[in-house]
């Protein structure tokens, strides 16, 4: 049974597409300090009490912590008392974190269980031997968060106040924490791959042991009731495999009109049939494919209206201050005319991604790179290490088998001159993209976004273009047709930070973010006081902006070779005042016309549809 309480802060499942029954939400209230030098080992603090306190999952800047503090926190330190109940006496006890930015280190019962690194993926250690059953243990939770360490902080300000697109910190826990037991011999995530062509799930069920004469055994449900089922051995594999049929009858096809989900049910049993352990899970059959210039859906041309998400929240941060708040997002930007997102400088939860799986919602899984600039000049600036590949293997273990996602970007706007020499950027992004590859051969990989393009083998090629007056934006895309696409460049030398165009399907993938806050309107734009800020000249009118708007759209709409578009952004976020709904997600503009202006056919769709009525 779930052990689970509705009282506690974020209190549903945090893991929806891999559900056991048996869990602890330890979510709630912790002891808590502040470690400003970063002496506290050193001053008994793995030991002693601690001297204030706060509300986990939300990060001491965020008002719902209880703590708001905005100063630079070098360390933080938590602690609470936990009791692992006596029924999972002979399990195997895992604890669980979300995420923790950005360096934790982990005691339980004075024991130091684990280390890991990165703000943005969530990490596991397995308790079993320092915490027995119906003993109360104290676990302890130190999270390093160094400001001008190179390290992946996403739109994390290291700066004291945020300005222009950086925004307030997350020092600590973010993210839910929780207890879970487990047996001895334990499915670990399965990875669930939609295999259309063959109408099939193609899944690999990684076990934390084989079983001598046991069985994988996977059932796929829909509305109807079973659709299919199969078993395979597991004692041969480390990672037992199945393909999984669908009888054609039974064939749904995931897509935003129709987000259909099949429910699988996984079981691993031992040699005399009796059930070892189990998991619920989902999956969409769905497939993404290149054809040119064009990403498919299904086989279908889908134009990609994607909105730049930035995930922030005013009283959580990066944190959402409740379930429904995700959702609302979502609800938000299909209510726009968008039909995905652009998930943009920060891993976002993996609940976020069980409603865009549920709604439709087209989404790219995309990581927060930003954070390793070292001010060396456009040369050498940005010096990304080994801790980003780490980090972003484990995003995309976690997030590999949600049909929403339909493409991988683990960079942004890396610029950064292409010179003479290779760089720790080139190696890094060319490690990123190659680990994605490795990884999952399912969907498009684009190795960043904007700027400086460095792995020729990308399957996408984008930039990033805020041109504000639509007649300069259309000039800036005309030669796309020819092979010759609008690409950054160097602020110093005029020259490309990329390597060059070879045909791939190409997006503007940020573009707009219209600047509008109607307090600022007839202030002066060279009045910097009030600290707002947004891209290129101000619009003056809710008129004006909405014919800004509809022009730059209807430039990307209008081009042939246009596979879709990214638009910044969803809301404003502190400071940064270009989005279509305001921080606290109420209106700002005429919401049907922003939609009327997006929902006209693309012509990159129109002259597919051309060519199939023409078709003899």
């Amino acid at each position: 049974m779930s052990l689970d309480r509705s009282d506690l802060p974020r209190p549903e499942y945090p893991r929806p597409q891999f559900r056991r029954d048996r869990w602890l939400n330890l979510n709630g209230s912790w002891a808590f300090e502040i470690d400003r030098s970063d002496t506290g080992r050193e001053r008994g603090l793995v030991e002693r009490p601690l001297a204030a306190g706060i509300t986990v999952p939300f990060a001491p800047e965020a008002e719902l912590s209880g703590v708001g503090e905005q100063d630079f926190m070098r360390a933080v330190w938590y602690r609470r008392t936990l009791t692992v109940p006596e029924g999972w006496d002979g399990d195997r006890v895992l604890l669980h974190f979300g995420a923790v930015d950005h360096d934790a280190t982990v005691w339980v019962n004075g024991i130091e269980v684990g280390r890991h690194r990165g703000g943005f993926s969530g990490f596991t250690f397995d308790i079993t031997d320092a915490a027995p059953p119906g003993v109360p243990v104290p676990v302890v939770v130190r999270a390093r968060d160094e400001p001008e360490t190179p390290q992946a902080r996403g739109k994390q300000s290291v700066a004291f106040t945020p300005r222009a697109a950086k925004y307030a910190r997350t020092t600590g826990i973010w993210q839910t924490v929780w207890l879970e037991p487990v047996p001895p011999a334990a499915i670990r995530r399965p990875r669930i791959t939609p295999n259309v062509a063959a109408g099939a799930f193609d899944v690999e069920v990684p076990l934390s042991a084989n079983l001598p004469g046991g069985t994988v055994h996977i059932g796929v449900r829909d509305e109807a009731g079973q659709v299919v089922e199969a078993s395979v051995r597991a004692d041969l594999d480390l990672a037992p495999r199945l393909s999984l049929t669908l009888p054609p009858e039974r064939i749904r096809l995931w897509c935003p009109q129709d987000p259909h989900l099949y429910d699988l049910r996984i079981e691993l049993r031992d040699v005399d049939g009796q059930l070892v352990d189990e998991v619920e899970s989902y999956a969409g059959l769905r497939s993404v494919s290149v054809t040119g210039k064009q990403i498919r859906l299904n086989g279908e041309v889908v134009f990609q209206r994607l909105v730049l998400d930035q995930g922030y929240y005013p009283d959580g941060l990066m944190t959402a201050p409740d379930d429904a708040a995700l959702v609302r997002d979502i609800e938000l930007g299909l209510a726009a005319g968008f039909n995905g997102a652009r998930l943009h400088q920060k891993v976002f939860e993996e609940r976020y991604l069980h409603h865009a799986d549920r709604l439709g919602y087209l989404v790219w899984g995309e990581f927060g790179d930003w954070g390793c600039n070292t001010e060396q000049g456009q040369s050498a600036n940005q010096q990304p290490d080994a801790s980003y590949v780490q980090e972003w293997l484990e995003v995309l273990e976690r997030d590999h088998s949600h049909p929403s996602i339909i493409g991988w970007c683990p960079m942004n706007e890396t610029w950064q001159d292409h010179g003479d020499r290779i760089t720790a950027l080139d190696d890094v992004m060319r490690a990123m993209f190659l680990a994605t590859k490795a990884h999952d051969t399912s969907r498009p990989v684009l190795d960043t976004s904007g700027y400086a393009h460095r792995v020729s083998e990308s399957d996408v090629f984008d930039s990033h273009d805020y041109e504000q007056d639509p007649r300069l934006f259309a000039a800036n895309h005309k030669a796309l047709s020819e092979g010759d696409p609008y690409v950054n460049r160097s602020d110093t030398t005029g020259e490309s930070w990329s390597i060059a165009y070879r045909g791939q399907p190409f997006f503007v993938s940020e573009f707009g973010g219209i600047w509008w806050n109607p307090a600022e309107a007839d202030r002066p734009q060279s009045d910097t006081r009030s600290g707002s800020w947004g891209y290129g000249d101000r619009v003056r009118t809710l008129e004006e902006f909405h014919t800004r708007f509809e022009g730059l759209v209807g430039v990307l709409l209008d081009h042939p070779d246009m596979f879709g578009y990214c638009y910044t952004q969803l809301t404003d976020v502190f400071q940064e005042e270009n989005g279509l709904f305001a921080f606290d997600r109420s209106e700002k503009f005429d919401i049907e016309r922003i939609r009327a202006a997006q929902l006209r056919p693309a012509a990159i769709e129109s002259d597919v549809e051309t060519k199939r009525r023409v078709r003899p």
